[in-house]
């Protein structure tokens, strides 16, 4: 919501720190409040106090797309509907068309990193909840593709200088190196509130180097974006031919190591699979074979593995499950344990017989209460999804496992007498905690 004078003064600790940041007397800040505006050319001041965003000083808290940018904005995520919110551009600039995306909000106080580069996030901008993101800089170990999978990130203050023992760059270097814009100085309560309230819409992350912005042609982008809905993405992370997987997660102070001794053999179907989930299942004693989305049953069982993993991955489950189910049955049928997680949960609920819907505003984060039926247990889960299984639709013979705290969806499942099941969290937890991780021990201890 917009601020008034006195507010933004308040916020940022009275008279005297208002007019420090802004670089007047404080004459000049008695006379705003006597007129009741700030001229835009000492925003950028006060906004670099990181207490005020470019919107606190808009008179609707958004920009209309005919405006053009305040001083001090560098860039600026435009939504399907026209709104705008201005901010300071950092990492890679855009170029034309801009990057387009689902516009969803995260609420994990640690591992940016990780999150930009889970492949889940494909075709999706994320808004940052926390404001100290970059404070702990980048470094090669904390990915988990090789690529960052997001379009673009929203978050509320300034990358600082990294502080952590373990970086090795700054996150504005790193997003440059990766061709990735952020925009910072955005309000991201008011912006996350917006996606709550309404579900995640549509926008573009302009940060052109020119500075020039048009706006109708940014809002007529958003608006053709047709939306996750229907669209396979599992595709397009997906690795394009099978590997091997031995490196197991990192452990304090030696980091990732090697699985030397496998006691199973694992095919792990990847939809866009983590790095750590790799890492826990060979962490587990699991020697893993990697083989593509596209991947049939017959490609699978030809590696004779003891079970079979479905993973993570984006997109809308029942577009990928044209080519996924198929396989996911022929696996079934074979008999083979079987353990799915996040996409992996919902393509092995469709192949069962179930359904799949798009969620209002889906569950980003690592603080997501999750309880366990059987035990009434309550696990703290680190999810991202924004699909979800309709557990009406599930056939006899299989139960509900797992609720979510939060809005009572499902969060996991088990068929009946058979070693199948799946939840709709990250065990794995990277980031986030690692209330869940005995799941692979479960799994694995199906195997035989």
């Amino acid at each position: 919501m917009p601020l008034s004078v006195d507010e933004i003064i308040d916020r940022l600790g009275g008279q005297e720190a208002t007019a420090r940041l802004a670089g007047v007397g404080t004459e000049a800040v008695r006379k705003w409040r006597q007129a009741g505006a700030i001229p835009s050319r000492h925003w950028p001041g006060m906004i670099a106090g990181g207490r005020v965003g470019f919107a606190d000083f808009s008179a609707t808290g958004e920009s209309e797309r005919g405006d053009g940018p305040p001083e001090g904005a560098t860039a600026a995520l435009v939504l399907a509907d026209g709104a705008v919110f201005w901010g300071r551009g950092f990492g890679a600039h855009t170029g034309s068309p801009a990057p387009v995306g689902e516009v969803c909000f995260n609420t994990g106080m640690t591992g940016y990193q990780e999150t930009l580069t889970d492949p889940s996030y494909a075709g999706q901008i994320i808004t940052f909840t926390f404001p100290h993101i970059g404070n702990v800089g980048t470094n090669p170990t904390d990915i988990e593709a090789a690529t960052v999978a997001a379009r673009g990130l929203v978050v509320k203050q300034d990358v600082t200088e990294p502080s952590s023992w373990r970086a090795t760059g700054h996150l504005h270097a790193w997003l440059r190196a990766q061709g990735i814009a952020g925009i910072a100085g955005v309000d991201t309560r008011a912006l996350t509130v917006r996606l709550r309230d309404g579900g995640a819409p549509t926008g573009v992350l302009a940060y052109p180097e020119d500075r020039r912005f048009d706006m109708s042609a940014l809002v007529a982008q958003a608006k053709a974006w047709p939306g996750l809905e229907g669209m396979d993405l599992a595709r397009t992370v997906s690795c394009t031919q099978s590997y091997t997987w031995d490196e197991t997660v990192w452990a304090w102070p030696a980091g990732t190591g090697r699985l030397t001794e496998p006691r199973r053999h694992v095919v792990a179907v990847d939809y866009g699979a983590k790095r750590n989930i790799l890492r826990s299942l060979a962490s587990a004693g699991c020697r893993v074979t990697v083989v593509p989305a596209t991947a049939t049953a017959d490609d699978i069982l030809r590696h004779d593995p003891d079970g079979v993993f479905l993973s993570n991955g984006p997109g809308d489950p029942a577009a990928t499950g044209e080519y996924a189910v198929p396989a996911i049955r022929g696996v079934l049928e074979a008999g083979k344990p079987l353990f799915g997680i996040c996409l992996g949960h919902q393509l092995l609920a469709l192949a069962l017989g179930a359904r799949t819907y798009k969620m209002a505003r889906g569950h980003r984060g690592a603080n997501q209460p999750v309880k366990e039926l059987a035990t009434a247990r309550v696990e703290i889960t680190s999810q991202n999804h924004g699909f979800a299984v309709d557990e009406t639709t599930l056939p006899a013979g299989v139960r509900v496992t797992h609720v979510s705290l939060f809005d009572g969806s499902n969060e996991g499942i088990a068929v009946d007498g058979r070693p199948v099941f799946s939840v709709q969290y990250h065990p794995e937890a990277s980031p986030g905690p690692s209330d869940s991780r005995h799941l692979f021990g479960r799994f694995t201890a199906m195997l035989g």
